[in-house]
């Protein structure tokens, strides 16, 4: 017999802003993921540091919180959603005023990391108060406004930093960028005290620091040679590392399947939907991710638009992608488990079709458009395989998936940027050239990831 996700707990009835601070709180976070890609030029000049060392001011803060994320949903379910929730909130909002006087690449780079523990442990809680506090359609709806403030929170970083940059607010240059979050942040900690249910999961399980102190290693040890390899002509110590990376990740592996309580529970992998789940979107997000923060480089680097030109230059897909996600649940429901395998190769045509336009340098109308009709077939795929994967999964378990899931948008996000933008500045010739090698691999990625969605629907 199938196992169907437990109706919430509470039995008090949400409270009508609950959703609304939740969200706003996935926002601010997304919107730090993104907002450093179109600031990052400015960045790069003023703090005088290397393509690569930009590179680790974007993936820092993504790496530290693809990491933590599933401890950050584990502290929740053991201490308390609201109190876990605060506590990131107000590491999240600290680590911004830090981000913003920041003095040299190395204190923003190390901001940025203390940043994303902050998002780490206050993220997750997002996932884990949908999923215990609302049922049926009404969690579809909520998931449906979820996935529209994971593609606005992308976007609007992107539009925010160029917006905050071309301003130049009291001569502050980029560093708006981090301050705006200190007043938002603020404000969001006096309404989540008052809204946010407080308790957690009473069976919830506990730390795995082995298997941390063996995934953190393994994630730096991706990631950072991905990052720098290319500007120093991939010395010997990078392969070693990614060599490294494999040993430490079996390792891992090893040690989870002995751990009394893994980070990734193999019980939860066995629900249906959560494993393909969590495939669909680590590859989602590594395309979604290298197509911004590629994207930026060719616009502004390439086409040499400003700052705020380029933030501009993603409303299109956005709005896209956030109406698309909003609106899935208009379709007959018989077509909901579909609508996975339907986007995906809609969305690899659309981004084919926007390597066209790098390669032939089209009118920036239809960059656009190539771009809308890619965010299109991910908008169709996004909603539902979030509903999907996560709509057998039974309420001591929210947690752990809930991280789990979170932690492949964070870490797809860390690949795209890692793979993608290394790409990008790695291949001969011009920009245009550049953009089109970029963008054919952003769309098989985008193709591929049809297979791990087509098994949603068992």
């Amino acid at each position: 017999m199938t196992t169907t996700t437990a109706a919430p707990a509470t039995a008090r009835r949400a409270h009508p802003l609950l959703l609304t601070a939740l969200l706003t709180a996935q926002f601010m976070a997304l919107l730090d993921t993104s907002v450093v890609n179109v600031a990052g030029p400015t960045i790069r000049t003023d703090l005088d540091t290397s393509g690569a060392g930009l590179q680790l001011v974007v993936s820092g803060y993504t790496i530290v919180y693809a990491m933590l994320i599933v401890t950050g949903s584990r502290l929740g379910g053991r201490h308390g959603f609201r109190r876990i929730f605060g506590v990131g909130l107000v590491v999240f909002t600290a680590a911004s005023l830090a981000c913003g006087l920041a003095w040299d690449d190395t204190s923003l780079i190390a901001a940025r990391a203390v940043q994303g523990g902050g998002a780490a442990l206050m993220v997750p809680q997002v996932l884990n108060l949908i999923q215990a506090t609302y049922a049926g359609a009404d969690r579809a709806r909520a998931m449906g406004r979820y996935a529209a403030t994971i593609a606005g929170g992308m976007v609007a970083g992107q539009v925010l930093g160029g917006l905050l940059v071309s301003a130049d607010l009291f001569g502050l240059s980029w560093r708006p960028v981090f301050l705006i979050n200190i007043p938002v942040g603020i404000v969001l900690y006096v309404l989540a005290r008052r809204v946010l249910p407080d308790g957690g999961v009473p069976s919830a399980r506990g730390l795995d620091l082995p298997g941390l102190a063996l995934l953190a290693p393994a994630l730096l040890a991706l990631v950072v040679p991905l990052v720098m390899g290319h500007e120093l002509d991939w010395p010997t110590w990078g392969w070693v590392s990614l060599a490294g990376c494999v040993v430490l990740f079996v390792l891992f592996g090893f040690v989870e399947r002995r751990a009394s309580h893994p980070l990734i529970p193999a019980s939860l992998l066995r629900v249906p939907g959560v494993l393909p789940g969590a495939v669909t979107l680590l590859l989602t997000m590594t395309a979604f991710g290298g197509l911004m923060f590629s994207t930026a480089l060719y616009v502004q680097g390439g086409l040499g638009y400003s700052a705020l030109e380029a933030g501009l230059t993603f409303i299109p897909a956005s709005l896209v992608f956030a109406t698309v996600s909003l609106r899935w649940q208009l379709l007959p429901a018989a077509w909901h488990p579909r609508l996975p395998m339907i986007g995906m190769p809609i969305g690899a045509l659309g981004f084919a079709a926007t390597a066209w336009t790098f390669r032939t340098g089209q009118p920036l109308p239809v960059l656009l458009a190539t771009m809308a009709a890619g965010s299109f077939g991910l908008g169709v795929a996004y909603s539902p395989v979030m509903t999907l994967a996560l709509r057998r999964v039974p309420l001591p378990q929210a947690s752990d998936a809930s991280g789990l899931m979170v932690t492949m948008i964070q870490l797809g996000q860390v690949l795209g940027v890692a793979v993608f933008g290394t790409l990008y500045l790695s291949v001969g010739g011009d920009f245009h050239h550049a953009g089109e090698v970029t963008a054919l691999w952003i769309a098989a990625t985008v193709l591929v990831t049809t297979v791990p969605a087509a098994r949603l629907r068992r």
